[in-house]
């Protein structure tokens, strides 16, 4: 227990610190609001692949800023959609290995990004590859193919670090009870809730958890054909999840069972959009409000022609508002404070889609790109700004710095020999107007294609982006 509170309250020093102290070159000031911190999970802002528990996508760091940066790539010969950092400074990175498609944990060197040590998991569905979180002891937590919710913890012995299992605990009966065991189904993410529970949804849309303290594992089916495809997030209200059908809030019921507290179907369009990896919902919900950070929760639908941002009272379910955004995106919202802001990802090109993904509608369209933010209020959605930024990553927002950071897809110039169609830019974009503040030219072949996957911002303004194949470092020059 000492320890805990002790690292919990390192933790919000830390952010504190963060939102305080403003480093020269961030040119920037304070946006938004951050939501609680989870004492079950690692720093607020880095401990998990959309940075907290509620899927934010905010941070209480300050980023590289709006001046030069050095940006220094790494090849892991493999797609790294999930960079985190834990307490203790050390960087980790959960990838998919390019041959075989097997999800494997790299341990950075937070000087330069350069990979410590690694380790192998067992190759599982795509998505148990990608979401992960790390615990409040630096552990990452996740479930490889071999049905076992992991801890993985990392030491340094003599001159060489190691990445190990610390423990495992089986769930099997939980994710595949339920269609007759074996592979049938798998886990597609975890998430602790605020008492400590390690929640999961799987591929085929049940939901449960594990619980630590007396190790049993309980699950429910939330809609028999459904699909879940993003992360899940947690909140002191519940735990979020977004099928390819509808939006839950789940709970533990008086007897210790998970139970659906409401559900609210959205329109998922006639088919799966170009430039998605599902039909249905790109979105990991959002858990958000300019009061105790989780008043609301919003997720994007798949209407056509232009998806609508759709915005729930947590408590209730009730819809707050609903304002046409973008021609389509697999992205989360980022959400901070009572603003939310959307980028498109219609048209990416993807090199593959998950198998079952299905045919898109139409077959195939031009990377659109464009930003939107919007505020909600007593009187409903309002879009305040829109930009053209063809964001190739998931945005971050720094409430240090009121700046967001992603990575944008821009053609090449001609004439610089490259013989590629696309570079990739290091992209600043300020909160408050939708103005681009920075754009500095990273990479310009496919190794650097970013892939819509998220970037993750240090304490100390360092950026790690995955990538196609690696990872890019950013920090300020």
């Amino acid at each position: 227990m000492i320890d805990r509170l002790g690292r919990a309250a390192a933790t919000a020093a830390l952010a504190m610190t963060a939102l305080l102290t403003i480093s020269t070159g961030s040119a920037g000031a304070a946006f938004g609001s951050l939501p609680p911190a989870n004492p079950h999970l690692g720093p607020l802002g880095t401990a998990t692949m959309h940075g907290d528990a509620e899927s934010s996508d905010a941070t209480p760091f300050a980023g590289p800023g709006t001046g030069r940066v050095d940006s220094d790539f790494r090849e892991l010969a493999a797609a790294c959609p999930t960079i985190l950092q834990g307490a203790d400074g050390m960087p980790q990175a959960l990838c998919t290995k390019i041959l075989g498609r097997s999800p494997k944990v790299f341990l950075l060197n937070p000087d330069n990004g350069q990979p410590l040590a690694s380790l192998d998991l067992e190759k599982g569905s795509l998505l148990g590859g990608v979401y992960a979180y790390l615990d409040n002891r630096d552990r990452m937590v996740t479930v490889d193919g071999s049905g076992q919710l992991l801890r993985i913890g990392h030491r340094k012995e003599g001159l060489f670090w190691k990445v190990f299992v610390e423990s495992r605990t089986d769930i099997a009966q939980a994710v595949t009870g339920h269609c007759g065991g074996g592979d049938c189904d798998a886990v597609s993410s975890v998430m602790p809730d605020f008492d400590g529970r390690v929640w999961f949804a799987t591929d085929n849309a049940a939901a449960g958890f594990s619980d630590p303290a007396t190790g049993a594992a309980r699950s429910i089916v939330l809609g028999p054909g459904e699909k879940v495809a993003n992360s899940i997030s947690t909140a002191p209200e519940g735990v979020a999840i977004a099928t390819t059908h509808a939006l839950y809030l789940v709970d533990v019921d008086a007897a210790g069972n998970p139970r659906v507290v409401w559900r609210k179907p959205y329109d998922r369009g006639p088919a799966r959009k170009p430039g998605q990896l599902s039909w249905g919902t790109g979105a990991t919900p959002t858990f958000f409000g300019p009061g105790r950070g989780t008043e609301y929760l919003a997720i994007t639908d798949n209407a056509v022609p232009k998806e609508n941002l759709l915005v729930f009272d947590t408590a209730t379910g009730n819809q707050v508002c609903s304002v046409p955004t973008v021609d389509g995106t697999e992205n989360s919202p980022i959400g901070s404070g009572n603003s939310l802001f959307v980028a498109s990802t219609y048209g990416y090109p993807y090199p593959a889609v998950p198998e079952g993904a299905g045919p898109s509608q139409p077959a195939e369209a031009k990377f659109t790109g464009g930003m939107v933010r919007v505020d909600v209020s007593g009187l409903g959605c309002h879009v305040v700004w829109t930009n053209d930024t063809k964001s190739a990553a998931v945005p971050r927002l720094s409430v240090a710095d009121g700046k967001i950071y992603t990575i944008a897809r821009r053609p090449t110039l001609p004439g610089n020999g490259s013989g590629v169609s696309d570079s990739y830019h290091h992209t600043v974009i300020d909160a408050v107007t939708g103005r681009v503040d920075h754009h500095e030219l990273i990479g310009a072949t496919p190794i650097h294609d970013t892939l819509q996957m998220v970037g993750t911002i240090s304490p100390d303004r360092t950026l790690y982006q995955g990538t196609m194949t690696g990872l890019f470092r950013i920090a300020p020059r």
